[in-house]
């Protein structure tokens, strides 16, 4: 197929507004005779004079006069297109963007997270959708448009991550617990019944290995596939629910929470997105709130006081 020059839209664009060689020359920094060649090369393109003399002047064909508005809309519709894009008006947004995120987080960040969105652009909507796996074809397909939690060694290289917080592990029984009372030590950790939080049936994560190289085992009672529910159950039993302190600070109040007594790493809990999200600028300014929101000074964060007021 012979390749098409778009150019000659610009050029067909200002022959027909100036009805003018020289005119149509000078508006587009050419000379007439250049631009006489470029009218025909729309004339053997189009197969049709386009422009005609009428005396002194040249008048449009039908076929000219019949493409004169479309021709007009398609070069400023390309224009636009490769314009800088305009200055984001925040007022007048109006989007539903899509956050995934794993359990825990919209339970700590979702308020504030709301409350920042609709105090600058009213028109927008979040909608919060659980994270289930870490499958990123829902940010490749478009739809997610924001995912936040762990990056695993699993996740696409393709995807573009920015670090959040740093969260640590820490127990959480009830309150009025055994373990509420005194120095928590290994011993006494472990002598308890055990939450076990994954959604892979027999896994033993960082814990357990953990406990193993200080020749310990904690005795697992029941196994749940998220925060919420594991400290559901701990809150009225006398299970020990660990979990990560800052995701679950407002579902453990009125619960007795303390360090742990062995040492893990601390997890990394970052914001994942596609790089064609990159440039939008509505996305920039939510990757801009869900981080200043989860950047907040964190207050309270010690579990030497371990119970936290309702």
């Amino acid at each position: 197929m012979k390749k098409t020059d778009l150019n000659l839209l610009i050029t067909l664009n200002v022959l027909l507004a100036e009805g003018s060689v020289v005119r149509a020359a000078q508006r587009l920094g050419l000379s007439p005779s250049a631009m006489s060649r470029a009218l025909a090369r729309l004339r053997k393109t189009m197969g049709d004079p386009l422009l005609v003399r009428a005396g002194r002047a040249l008048v449009p064909t039908p076929r000219a006069l019949e493409l004169r508005e479309q021709v007009n809309q398609l070069v400023q519709d390309a224009t636009s297109v490769l314009r800088p894009a305009q200055r984001l008006d925040l007022t007048q947004l109006a989007r539903v963007f899509t956050l995934r995120s794993s359990d825990g987080f919209v339970e700590n960040f979702g308020a504030a997270l709301l409350a920042r969105v609709r105090q600058e652009a009213p028109g927008v909507q979040l909608r919060f959708m659980q994270k289930l796996n870490k499958e990123s074809a829902l940010l490749r397909d478009g739809i997610v448009d924001l995912e936040t939690g762990v990056v695993s060694m699993e996740a696409s290289p393709e995807l573009r991550t920015r670090a959040l917080f740093n969260d640590r592990f820490i127990g959480v029984v009830r309150a009025g617990h055994v373990l509420s009372d005194g120095a928590v030590t290994t011993a006494r950790y472990v002598a308890q019944g055990h939450i076990m939080i994954s959604r892979r049936q027999g896994h033993k994560g960082a814990i357990d290995n953990a406990l193993q190289l200080l020749g310990f085992e904690r005795e697992l009672a029941a196994s749940v596939d998220g925060i919420s529910t594991a400290l559901a159950l701990a809150k009225d039993s006398d299970l020990v629910a660990t979990v990560p302190e800052r995701h679950s600070l407002n579902l453990r109040r009125g619960m007795f929470s303390f360090p742990l007594p062995l040492t893990l790493p601390s997890i990394t809990v970052s914001m994942l997105w596609h790089p064609r999200m990159d440039a939008d600028p509505a996305h920039r300014w939510l990757r801009q709130c869900v981080q200043e929101v989860c950047g907040i000074d964190y207050q309270g964060s010690s579990c030497q006081t371990a119970l936290i007021d309702p």
